[in-house]
């Protein structure tokens, strides 16, 4: 029984220790960054597009409207805290591809507005002249490292993504930080568990608050759009390719209307 208990975290360990190996050593083998993402699955893709859409119109659009109700130093603040959480992300991805001076500044940022931003309420790195710049995550680490975007993909309540950025939001799951600390193995990060609901609590709110302040820039796009399946796979692939290029791919991201 006693060696029973030691060796189920280390199994999990193991299960992170190729996850991490798999981000860093899977470019080598791979595809070209510029091949053509395919709509492999397009009749599914529209399919499960058609049900995200009934799920946005009954759930989260209500939701999102009531919250854009709350007083605007609110909302900051939710964004703020939020925001800081998903450097546990950025930090290590700006490591993985190479950008020392990002992941310094982001890691400048993470430790003022946690201690001195109470938790990330508010941000008192960018009055220290730490630039909010735009978060990395391991489907771009994947991507700048020369792998190939794989076919699109429309992933349930997630909305659009390839294959490769699949792969990427599992990993921006299980190897951050932040998930460890709440949902995952208590034996994880110190014995420090914070509990599952902080977790999912905080995906909401960032997931509200993004909607909530998209309203208008969605009901534009859906009422303007010919084929509105066609513009938001159009929209997240051009996204994608300029956030991997670090805005170097394209002048003009149509993406930026999104806040």
């Amino acid at each position: 029984m006693y060696k029973l208990e030691l060796s189920m975290p280390f199994k999990k360990r193991e299960i992170y220790l190729v996850l991490i190996l798999a981000i860093l050593f899977l470019p080598l083998n791979t595809i070209n960054l510029k091949a053509e993402t395919k709509d492999c699955f397009e009749k599914l893709n529209r399919g499960v597009f058609q049900l995200n859409m009934v799920l946005d119109k009954a759930l989260f659009r209500p939701i999102a409207l009531g919250y854009s109700y709350l007083p605007s130093p609110i909302q900051k603040g939710v964004r703020n805290v939020t925001s800081n959480i998903s450097h546990t992300v950025t930090i290590p991805n700006n490591l993985l591809q190479g950008n020392i001076q990002g992941a310094l500044n982001e890691t400048g940022r993470f430790a003022i507005n946690t201690t001195f931003g109470i938790f990330g309420i508010f941000d008192p790195a960018s009055k220290l002249g730490l630039k909010k710049n735009d978060p990395e995550d391991y489907g771009q680490t994947l991507g700048a490292l020369g792998v190939g975007p794989g076919c699109y993909v429309m992933l349930p309540i997630f909305g659009p993504s390839t294959i490769r950025d699949t792969f990427g939001v599992v990993g921006n799951t299980l190897l951050d930080p932040f998930y460890l600390s709440t949902v995952g193995d208590r034996n994880m990060l110190l014995d420090n568990n914070l509990g599952d609901r902080t977790y999912y609590i905080e995906e909401g709110f960032e997931k509200v608050d993004f909607r909530a302040r998209n309203l208008k820039t969605f009901d534009d796009l859906e009422k303007n759009s010919i084929d509105l399946y066609s513009t938001v796979r159009s929209l997240y692939l051009q996204r994608r390719e300029n956030l991997i290029n670090n805005g170097a791919s394209s002048d003009d991201d149509e993406w930026k209307d999104f806040k």
